[in-house]
């Protein structure tokens, strides 16, 4: 099926895919797994405002990717963090290239002028998989973090999505883009991109996750 945006019923597959980097990993820096219903409220409150898009096939959620705020204060209205996370079995398919591929162009046409993306090292694939997007290093946060009996490191990664003009309007948030007649092919951009193309018939053969 095509990339579209999550709903909260999609909270307990968000879960199962998100579980993996809170439980064994240091990709995230939660410390106890969020359950469906906790996701599909951050999928509401998210998605007031930015994009949560999720990628699936033969009905189950394979990978999801979203932005949300960068910061609080009013000046950084025009910036988003972004993230994305593909289930174990899906990696190396194109989701994640696919999925980033339709976030940030749905975030430019909303009028975001800056994407971060925060990357808990060490993690030379993640690095490369942001860099072939047109990401680059910013700096890092050196011991910012304590999980799982030692402390980590983070590097910080920004793309621009616009022009940064004078005088901006504020982003336009994403049910009111949703309605605009670019949002539709914004949201397909990802499903065009090589990578997915190819990887889709694989993704295809793969065994349906347990509930």
């Amino acid at each position: 099926m095509p990339i579209r945006i999550a709903t909260p019923a999609d909270g307990p597959r968000l879960a199962a895919i998100y579980r993996p980097a809170v439980v064994s990993l240091a990709t995230s820096f939660e410390l106890a797994p969020p359950n469906g219903s906790e996701m599909a409220r951050r999928v509401t409150r998210i998605t007031a405002r930015t994009p949560w898009l999720v990628e699936e096939e033969t009905g189950e959620v394979l990978g999801y990717a979203y932005a949300s705020a960068h910061r609080d204060r009013p000046a950084y209205a025009w910036s988003v963090e972004v993230s994305a996370y593909v289930d174990a079995a899906a990696q190396r398919h194109g989701l994640g290239r696919a999925l980033y591929t339709s976030l940030l162009a749905i975030l430019t046409l909303q009028g975001f002028q800056n994407a971060y993306a925060g990357i808990t090292l060490p993690n030379p694939a993640s690095i490369a998989f942001h860099e072939s997007l047109g990401f680059t290093p910013v700096g890092t946060y050196r011991l910012v973090g304590y999980k799982h009996g030692r402390w980590h490191d983070v590097q910080w990664y920004e793309r621009s999505l616009g022009a940064h003009p004078a005088d901006p309007p504020p982003p336009r948030p994403l049910p009111e883009v949703m309605q605009v007649a670019g949002f539709a092919g914004a949201l397909a951009m990802g499903d065009k991109t090589p990578e997915r193309e190819s990887g889709r018939a694989r993704t295809r053969k793969l065994p349906r996750p347990r509930p």
